[in-house]
């Protein structure tokens, strides 16, 4: 079991008040291996080396120069020929996933059959690759999808690799993949579609290639997957808590509130926004993980009664009430806040708190903020009536993107509407289609309903744009061991080597 290298940005069980960014996408975090890389020539690669490549600012602009964007590379397995296999690892500090250039991973699984050599680079605006010193709206004016594509090929098409040879190695020189799990694979599938010439190949692993405004559908996966018997009662308590909000019964609200050890929470959105958080710990679960994990620790203590756990319907909504509230107080309140009190943690309305004004570089957080706010959206919200709702429909994008003006005041007056019809015109969303791109995705993925595997989406699978689905979760297909673990995974990453291996086959260099 790998996880001890499964961190989901640091951003886990951290005090976070904005939900949305708890349930940030984030790959599996994956450090190098501890045993030893030994290049072609019998030589020892520190596959922890950072090289710097000097990226361009402004690709609109390239009068503006450059910035220092730092890369990873592993060519244990690279012989003469073989592809180039490149991906970013998206919205987070890059530094501790170098095990995506290792046969940990699919990315090097590919190089171990096709003899390639794998880098990692980090995505402009997270971790240390910055075109400025901070992280002001006049800065992050850069942080765009676009920018991020660009530097994808400026660096393909311009970069001189520290491997032997590793200046004649450029697209039309090598065959280059593109590799992205999660934003990253979604950012895989807009490169191909909107650079079609650069790349030869690419695998795109839970890739939310559509972006939504209003992602209630972020927890369909959840509620169809996780056990029954918790999806009642915590449907039962949401029901509640809406239902007193309909009616404004705020006495009602506060003794919930108070329940959970969060009676000092003064706003009710809020509260909701806070019991969400036990639903997001399923983004962290992979196929090896036990039943010792926090989501599960949470539904065992809401059906687990005196050694009998409940029966699908549950246990009802006064022991769901006691349970969830129990589990807040004695076990979930010190992982999410510690120390710190219920309002400070969790509420949103504070914008002094140095939480939205902190602009300081290396910090996903407000750089992932940024994005969504613009261009993807991505909101993680209850669901229209009708539908069966495991959070509450209090939660509405407009919650989030009152956030966007408490983090960007300088950019937004008002509550802004993210341009994701913009984003899905400008690079295709669920109409993808081009060649040679692989999609694996995860039937217990929450972000499935952004993949191309989406309920109703119905899009055909074929030879020259496959389309595979595991039983996995988040990217569980990225990562080896997850296919020791379930045969669904193994035949998806089977399937993507068998691919590769075709495609590369066709790849001829220019004349």
């Amino acid at each position: 079991m790998w996880v001890a290298l499964l961190i989901l940005s640091g951003l886990a069980r951290a005090a976070i008040p904005n939900a949305m960014l708890r349930g940030m996408q984030s790959l599996p975090k994956l450090s190098a291996p501890q045993r030893s890389v030994i290049s072609p020539n019998g030589t020892a690669l520190d596959i922890t080396t950072v090289y710097h490549f000097d990226q361009l600012i402004d690709h609109d602009n390239p009068g503006l120069g450059t910035f220092k964007q730092r890369y990873w590379m592993n060519w244990e397995c690279y012989k003469p020929g073989g592809p180039i296999i490149l991906m970013t690892p998206g919205e987070v500090d890059a530094d501790g996933y170098e095990g995506y250039t290792t046969n940990d991973t699919i990315n090097g699984l590919i190089a171990q059959q096709q003899n390639g050599a794998a880098i990692l680079i980090e995505h402009r605006f997270f971790g240390y690759s910055n075109p400025y010193d901070n992280l002001t709206p006049k800065s992050l004016a850069l942080l765009t999808i676009q920018q991020a594509i660009d530097d994808l090929v400026y660096f393909a098409t311009t970069a001189d690799l520290p491997m032997p040879g590793g200046d004649a190695v450029k697209p039309g020189q090598a065959p280059w993949i593109l590799i992205g799990g999660s934003y990253s694979g979604g950012l895989t599938s807009w490169t191909m579609v909107n650079k079609p010439e650069i790349f030869w190949a690419a695998y795109a692993s839970s890739a939310v290639v559509e972006a939504i405004t209003d992602f209630y559908g972020y927890f369909t996966p959840i509620r169809e997957y996780m056990p029954q018997n918790c999806s009642s009662d915590v449907q039962a308590v949401v029901a509640y808590l809406d239902e007193m909000f309909t009616v404004n019964d705020t006495a009602g609200i506060q003794t919930l509130k108070e329940t959970f050890g969060l009676g000092d929470v003064v706003h009710v959105d809020d509260f909701a926004n806070a019991i969400q958080n036990n639903l997001f710990e399923w983004q962290d679960l992979q196929p090896d993980v036990g039943p010792g994990a926090i989501f599960f620790q949470f539904c065992d203590a809401l059906e687990v009664k005196n050694g009998v756990s409940a029966g699908p319907e549950g246990w009802g909504l006064e022991h769901a009430i006691y349970s969830w509230g129990n589990f807040w107080n004695t076990t979930y309140y010190n992982s999410v806040c510690g120390s710190e009190d219920a309002e400070t943690c969790l509420g949103t309305y504070n914008t002094s708190q140095s939480y939205w004004t902190d602009v300081t570089v290396n910090n996903p957080t407000r750089s992932w903020f940024w994005m969504v706010c613009n261009q993807v959206g991505w909101y993680q919200v209850g669901p229209p009536e009708g539908q069966p709702a495991i959070v509450s429909r209090i939660l509405q994008p407009i919650y989030d993107e009152r956030q966007c003006v408490n983090m960007f005041p300088q950019a937004f007056a008002y509550p802004p509407q993210p341009t994701t019809t913009q984003t899905d015109t400008m690079y295709a969303g669920w109409n993808v289609n081009v060649p040679r791109l692989f999609f694996a995705n995860g039937l217990r993925d929450p972000w499935r309903e952004a993949t191309v595997s989406a309920d109703g989406l119905n899009k055909p699978s074929n030879p020259n744009m496959p389309i595979y689905e595991s039983d996995g979760f988040h990217c569980s297909d990225l990562i080896t061991e997850n296919g020791y673990v379930d045969p669904t995974v193994a035949a998806v990453q089977e399937a993507a080597l068998m691919y590769m291996h075709e495609w590369l086959a066709e790849w001829k260099p220019n004349a």
